[in-house]
């Protein structure tokens, strides 16, 4: 049975070359609930992240949003997840502000937000800076502060406190367990410690072994 109201994965495979990934993984992401995808290197965290974003197809098995099969309304499914990966996505001769607003306009949401999103991320000196120009961290900021803009119920998020000192990553923590806690769903991986207090989080581990995942 596929939930009404969250991210669902059944019977999931995924092969890399001529490696099995995982197979047979299911788990789900509700509203209001945090997902940390966890595992070693090349255990297959940001292939399954890809999967959940439509980017990428399974081998095997079925990803359903709301109860709906992913791919069977690939561009309304977009619409409603924002993914940050490993890459900022911006282009580099634009400021953090016009990339934003160019997003802004690609997903027909208003730009009104861009601003105070950029703020709230640490980003008001360097609103107009080309982003060629920023720091590591300041991309990351950059990019995340999209998850402010687009007003998406689903965020999907690669190792989202990379690159950030520890101030940045208390006030990405606080974003995201915000976000669930206002009823979205929130799937991460992350290498740094992050300790939500509030929100509800479960833990996916992915194994070498297929067949060895464990939802906690």
């Amino acid at each position: 049975m596929t939930s009404q109201f969250g991210l669902r994965a059944d019977e999931l495979a995924c092969r890399r070359d001529d490696r099995l990934l995982f197979d047979a993984l299911g788990f789900h992401a509700e509203k209001g609930q945090m997902l940390e995808i966890c595992g070693k290197n090349g255990s297959g965290k940001t292939t399954l992240l890809r999967l959940l974003c439509g980017l990428r197809q399974p081998d095997e098995g079925q990803i359903f949003w709301r109860g709906q099969n992913i791919l069977d309304d690939p561009e309304n499914y977009r619409q409603t997840l924002c993914y940050v990966g490993h890459l900022s996505g911006l282009k580099a001769d634009l400021s953090p502000y016009d990339n934003l607003c160019a997003e802004s306009q690609l997903f027909g949401v208003s730009q009104d937000a861009v601003e105070p999103a950029l703020q709230s991320l640490g980003l008001g000196r360097e609103i107009d800076i080309p982003c060629h120009r920023l720091s590591a961290g300041q991309l990351q900021r950059a990019s995340l502060a999209r998850l402010l803009v687009r007003g998406a119920d689903l965020w999907i998020l690669d190792e989202p406190c990379a690159s950030l000192d520890r101030d940045a990553q208390l006030n990405v923590q606080t974003i995201l367990e915000n976000h669930a806690l206002a009823g979205g769903t929130v799937v991460f991986t992350t290498h740094q410690p992050i300790e939500f207090k509030r929100a509800d989080v479960r833990q996916l581990w992915l194994s070498k072994s297929p067949g060895d995942a464990v939802d906690a």
